[in-house]
């Protein structure tokens, strides 16, 4: 796929971009996987955990996930020609999505994690295409 010329200020801005948006998304999921590991390790210890528990971060949280997954791995698309990662990060807001209607407990933990994950490795595999 031909890469766009650097001619004009914002062609390089955006060129600038390249892989800025993967490496945010993989940081978010880190940040996702901590609020799920504090999560469960809170629970364990007290009975409640404050605002971890609002069931408003998790819908914030796939939101941002959606949005970033959307723009970083369409992007990606476009500039390498590449589908699978953008599959493998879909398949993966696809579970977290679902983890979203399971009880708070141990196996909305456990599916949130592995969407997470798959979310995460889509934008790695992206980020590596790209560079």
């Amino acid at each position: 796929m031909p890469s766009m010329s650097l001619s004009t200020p914002i062609a390089r801005w955006w060129a600038g971009l390249d892989g800025a948006f993967d490496r945010i998304a993989i940081g978010i999921s880190g940040l996702c996987v901590l609020h799920c590991i504090a999560t469960t390790v809170l629970l364990t210890v007290a009975s409640t955990a404050g605002g971890l528990l609002n069931p408003h971060i998790h819908e914030v949280g796939l939101v941002l996930a959606i949005g970033f997954g959307v723009f970083a791995l369409g992007r990606g698309i476009l500039h390498h020609g590449y589908m699978a990662p953008a599959v493998v990060g879909a398949f993966g807001l696809g579970i977290m999505t679902g983890a979203l209607t399971l009880p708070h407990g141990g196996f909305e933990t456990f599916w949130t994690l592995v969407g997470v994950a798959l979310v995460a490795l889509g934008h790695d595999l992206n980020h590596r295409a790209t560079h």
